[in-house]
This record gives C-alpha cells, structure tokens and sequence, in this order.
C-alpha cells in the first residue's frame, strides 16, 4: 500500500522495524525540504514574508492534530517526542498534584518512558507505585485494574498499545471507568495514534502523548495534548524565549497563553511542519485502514510460521500489527544479525520494556512491527528464511 511514496524503499531492504520507528514518505521530505530552501524563518518573531508563511504553517499542526485525534487545538503542545510529553505530564502537573501516599497504577508492560518518570517522582515526593498483573496472554484489562483501585488511586498510566505484547487497550472504558472515579488517565499513544484511530475527547482521556517518527513524520518532534482545564494547573518544564509576556528585575513575571507557555525556546520548526503533512498524508489513507491492513498481515505470517516448530510467539492474538517471537534456544539479537543477512530489518532486545520479563519470563524477544507499506510477499520472504534457521550460525558467524 502506498510504497511508491516511500524512498526509502527503494534500497533492497525488508523493514519489519515499524515500531522504533517508520520510513518517511518524500511528501513529508519534501515539506521539510521546502521550509529550509524557501522560508527558513523563526516562528512568531519576525514579520516578513519568509516569516509570515512559516508562522501559517506551524500554527495550522495544532488544527490538523485536533482534526486527528478529536481535541481542541488550543490543548496541543509541540514536544521533543512522546517521551518529553510524559515527562511534562509527570513533572509539570502530576509533581504538583499528587502528595505522599498517592497511588499511581502501571503494569508490566510499559515502556520505559512511562516508568522511569514515575519512579524518579515516587523518590522525590513518596508516591506508591502498583503494577497492575497482565492476564494470561500477557494483556492489560480493565478487570485487573478495578482489582488494583484503591480510594487512595489518583492515576492510571498506560500505553493505548503495548510495544512488545501489541495488545490494545480499551481505552474508552478504562478511561470512562477513570472519569467516574475521579481517577486521572494518562495514555501514551506512541504505538496507537499512528496505526488506528484514536479519539482524545470520547475516550475520557486526560493526557495523551505520541511521537512524530513513529507516523511518517520526523524526529525530534511530538505532541502532549492535555485537557484544557488541566493544562491551566501545569507547570511548564522548561523557562526561556518565547513563553512569556514580560519579565521585570524584581523577579515578576507573566507567561504567554496556553499551550505557548510549555514551547520555550526555538521549537523543532520543520519537523512541526514535517509533522503536520504526514498527518495530511495518514488521514488520506484512512487510519481504520491502516490497523484492518496490519492486523491482517500478522495474521498472514502467525498462520504461516505455526508449522516451524522451533518458533516461539509470545503474541497470537493481540489486534495490532506487532509480533513478539524466538527461535527456541537462539539469542534474540543472534536472530536479528541473521535475519539481516537477507536485507530484514527487525528489532531484538527488551524494547524499553525492562519489567515485561517478570510477566512472560525471558528477557528479550525479535519484534516485527507492521505499517500499511508492508506486503504479504515480504512476509513470505521472513517465513522463508525462518524456515531455514538450522543455519543460523553458519550465516553470522
């Protein structure tokens, strides 16, 4: 689907790493190609041509993520990336609203960006952190989370998408379940927001972050879209240019609007920009597209291996395009150097998820992550190649 857009692809390769992040349409390099060639300006700082045609295109993002995922574009603010988004979310509100003994739910099965931010936080003013137990099949669901509230739970974090077990969350009820408690609901929607269609304001969510690199966009850009109410109580991470109205040597001061007051500094410019067309690009495709196509490509290839008998899928029936496998007795990363041998392109470790070992008890995986450029002939290549794995040593070594 949609492979002639993708230069990239012209090279002999095989990408199946989807999930760390995605190839970039030449729509989208050509956008960022243009702002540096034709209108390299800053943003809301000079009143020149140049400058006017960068400002439009830089404020018309916000539209086009609300347009995207169903908020108010006064609630979306430009980051480095997901991972700065949850950060913001932790340090600048949650710091601020959450005391000692305030419990915050997790699971197993989170990226290390919705972890680490918590447990700096729980050292730093004494919150509880729980993890809430994965079923069987490795899932989070909302029955074990109601198992896990107490009247002393103020947060449940969770990624939409599991990036290794690529289960999906039913965020709508895990989030309505939430409302009706009083309970805040962080979603990290790195591994969603890109592959389906996600809707911020029916799903009672309260933060969302995602990052651009994993849907056609750039790096070193993301966005944190936060209910407006709750944006009003945050505190922004970083001071500087940009984000304030004036500053007196009596140490007053007065902060721009919402969402300018969290940009300080001179943002990502053309990777907003890169940003916002593969937004464009994403919705011209059509994002329940998209997911049907995936999950049906990993469908393809779980009915294709069942027959190896030395692959161990630790995934079946999780409904994204992401598949989480061994060989049996062969180091994961030995797996991703010989798949490589054949121009494969795949992720081996423990993905940032260093605590899903605890729940399916082996440390790393090989990840193939689908997108909609994928085809069933590359996964016939993969199975191919899988079929041969007696000879795994004798390629790498």
């Amino acid at each position: 689907m949609n492979r002639e857009d993708f230069p990239m692809l012209k090279e002999d390769i095989i990408y199946f790493d989807n999930g760390a992040t995605t190839l970039k349409p030449k729509v989208v390099i050509d956008s960022m190609n243009k702002y540096y060639l034709k209108h390299t300006s800053n943003i809301h700082r000079g009143d020149y041509e140049a400058a006017v045609k960068t400002n439009e295109l830089y404020d018309d993002v916000r539209r086009l993520v609300g347009e995207f995922i169903n908020c108010d574009g006064n609630e979306v603010i430009y980051t480095s990336g997901a991972t700065m988004s949850l950060n913001m979310v932790v340090f600048g509100y949650m710091k601020k609203h959450l005391k000692k003994g305030d419990e915050v739910l997790l699971n197993k099965g989170e990226h290390a960006s919705n972890v680490l931010p918590w447990i700096k936080l729980s050292e730093e003013i004494g919150i509880v952190i729980k993890y809430v137990p994965l079923n069987k099949n490795y899932e989070l669901t909302l029955d074990n989370i109601k198992k896990c509230v107490t009247k002393k739970t103020k947060v449940i974090s969770l990624a939409h998408v599991s990036n290794v077990i690529g289960d999906v969350r039913d965020v709508k009820k895990i989030g309505k379940f939430a409302h009706d408690n009083k309970i805040l609901f962080n979603v990290d929607g790195a591994q969603s927001v890109p592959h389906m269609k996600v809707d911020f304001k029916n799903s009672y969510i309260d933060f969302l972050s995602f990052s651009g690199h994993k849907m056609c966009g750039p790096t070193g850009v993301g966005i944190l879209v936060g209910r407006y109410d709750l944006l009003k109580e945050m505190e922004p991470v970083f001071y500087g240019g940009g984000m304030n109205n004036y500053f007196e040597e009596d140490n007053s001061y007065e902060l721009k609007n919402i969402p300018t007051k969290f940009e300080a500094g001179t943002p990502p410019i053309a990777e907003v920009i890169g940003l916002g067309e593969a937004i464009k690009y994403l919705m011209s495709i059509g994002m329940d597209k998209i997911h049907d196509y995936e999950v049906e490509l990993k469908k393809y290839f779980i009915n294709k291996v069942k027959d190896i008998n030395n692959i161990v899928i630790y995934n079946n029936n999780s409904d994204s395009g992401i598949i989480s496998f061994n060989i049996k007795d062969i180091f994961a990363q030995d797996t991703a150097v010989y798949l490589n041998h054949y121009n494969i392109c795949v992720r081996a470790g423990n993905h940032c998820t260093k605590l899903l070992k605890d729940e399916i008890g082996i440390k790393n995986t090989v990840r193939v992550s689908m997108y909609f450029y994928n085809t069933y002939e590359e996964i016939d290549k993969l199975v191919e190649v899988l079929k041969n794995n007696n000879d795994i040593y004798k390629v790498i070594i």
